[in-house]
């Protein structure tokens, strides 16, 4: 029989982070969704049936707060998801104004370091052999003109992913990372409709000629976070249906 454990999903209120919440709850889990908005965390946690809470990545302070929190009401988180991350700021290596790669940089490296670091501290201090899960992206390997910012932060997830599972390794605590390519959430179909030329020019680049669908990335972080994947750590998993081939 399947243990429950406490799962954290940051960036949870929606999109891919709202996918990954629901797979988990469906194995039984225990999970929390965390993420900036109170109403959409609120609205989220009660259509899933999950707990919320409001929580600044960047922000230490938050943090701490926030695990202290779960901890003292449904004990220490067992798995923890880092989902949140920056999409929406773009530009030219010519263009992009450094402040926004700064911006870019704090919520997808310095956010997930600082998740990291203080959920696996309370995984060593509780002796839980937990499992923690990055969402890192392709691009990370594959550039995309326009996309660098992005795509510089991911290539640092990813390494943070491996220093993580080298250093956690003796505490039996796993460090994965799932990368998609191009994920068809509610934001990018309304952008990209079905047969749209910017649709079909994303699904070009693909060998299975399609957008990967929020549970197929959803599915992928349960798999590494599971007992099936119990030998893997410090890879970062595509999920690009072949993006990366070509």
């Amino acid at each position: 029989m399947k243990r429950t454990r406490t799962v954290l999903v940051t960036g949870g209120a929606g999109g891919i982070g709202r996918a990954v919440a629901a797979a988990f709850a469906a194995t039984g889990d225990t999970v929390v969704v965390a993420d900036l908005d109170a109403e959409r965390v609120t609205g989220a946690a009660a259509e899933l049936g999950v707990h919320g809470r409001v929580l600044d990545i960047t922000d230490p302070v938050s943090v701490t707060r926030e695990l202290d929190s779960i901890q003292d009401d449904l004990g220490p988180v067992e798995v923890l998801v880092n989902n949140a991350g920056l999409l929406t700021v773009h530009g030219t290596l010519l263009e992009l104004p450094g402040s926004d790669l700064d911006t870019i940089l704090r919520t997808n490296v310095l956010g997930t370091f600082l998740m990291t670091q203080q959920v696996a501290r309370r995984m060593i201090d509780a002796g839980i052999a937990g499992a923690i899960v990055n969402m890192s992206s392709i691009g990370g390997r594959q550039p995309t003109p326009g996309m660098g910012g992005y795509e510089s932060s991911k290539a640092a997830v990813d390494a943070l992913t491996r220093w993580a599972a080298i250093e956690l390794a003796a505490h039996g605590i796993r460090v994965n990372a799932v990368a998609p390519g191009p994920v068809l959430t509610e934001m990018l179909a309304a952008g990209m409709p079905e047969g749209s030329p910017q649709r079909r020019a994303w699904e070009d680049r693909i060998p299975l000629r399609r957008l990967a669908a929020v549970d197929d990335v959803a599915a992928s972080a349960v798999f590494l976070a599971g007992d099936c994947a119990a030998h893997i750590t410090g890879t970062s998993l595509p999920v690009d249906g072949g993006q990366l081939l070509t």
